[in-house]
């Protein structure tokens, strides 16, 4: 798969992406401005660098059984240090969910895509005091995921290895999400059928977090989907992440492509 049409899709991004000056909603306005470009260093922050840089250097293999899209830069064998590299989301977009779920202090998180945990622990780390459930379906994933999360210390975090659609029919059902963060299965199909899925798991005050919308042709079609469903009244397009509202006070659908 071909680097061109993600950088394609970063130029026209740069092109159009306004700054807090182009916002005229005030909750956009008060989330762009405190919350996507803060620059305040959080307490915890020292330690997960200190997590992920362990990561970056470990030699360790896991043999991933990949039930999405694939990696562009990896097979399947691959080393703990290549998936932190090119698999997570790096500093920048982590310290964003951390600070995404510290400002709206959710009770119940989702996750569809474990991977190593990273990403999981800044989210438990944000808010200890919500309940954070991740599926991931690599076993071998799963269990790296599981040792790290459990010498972390962290408690707030029940993981489950299952596929994604095995899990929305057994684990999930029934269950309400205030945040939920899509990192896994990278495919149009996938992506429509786990927005549409969600849409039972969440209500008007839940925020969805869509990882690499510009990854592919299939994962761009599948975020002008969402933008456009009848449900999401505020959606913001910062590249590599889309954020999708439900909120019912506002009146008219608002998109906004922000500079990050």
């Amino acid at each position: 798969m071909s680097a061109v049409y993600p950088l394609k899709k970063y130029i026209q991004y740069l092109l159009k992406a306004k700054d807090e000056h182009g916002i005229h909603s005030p909750f956009v306005f008060k989330l762009y401005t405190e919350v996507i470009t803060d620059k305040n260093r959080f307490y915890a922050f020292d330690e997960l660098d200190k997590i992920r840089k362990q990561l970056l250097h470990n030699q360790q293999t896991i043999e991933v059984i990949d039930l999405g899209a694939g990696s562009k830069k990896m097979n399947n064998t691959r080393k703990v240090a290549d998936i932190a590299k090119y698999s997570i989301a790096n500093k920048k977009y982590s310290e964003l969910l951390f600070r995404l779920v510290n400002y709206f202090k959710p009770v119940s998180v989702l996750e569809l895509g474990t991977s190593l945990g990273l990403s999981t622990l800044y989210m438990a780390h944000a808010i200890p005091k919500a309940n954070i459930i991740s599926i991931e379906g690599c076993p071998n994933t799963y269990a790296f995921a599981r040792q790290l999360i459990a010498s972390s210390g962290v408690k707030n975090i029940e993981l489950i290895n299952a596929s994604f659609d095995d899990a929305f029919e057994s684990s999930l059902q029934n269950k309400k999400f205030d945040v939920v963060y899509i990192d896994g299965n990278h495919t149009y199909e996938a992506t429509i059928k786990y927005f549409h899925l969600l849409l039972n798991n969440t209500n008007e005050n839940s925020l969805l977090i869509f990882d690499d919308i510009y990854w592919t042709a299939g994962m761009t079609k599948a975020w002008e989907e969402i933008k456009a469903h009848p449900t999401v009244t505020v959606s913001i397009d910062l590249y590599k992440v889309g954020l999708v509202f439900f909120r019912k006070e506002n009146k008219q659908k608002e998109h906004f492509c922000l500079r990050y």
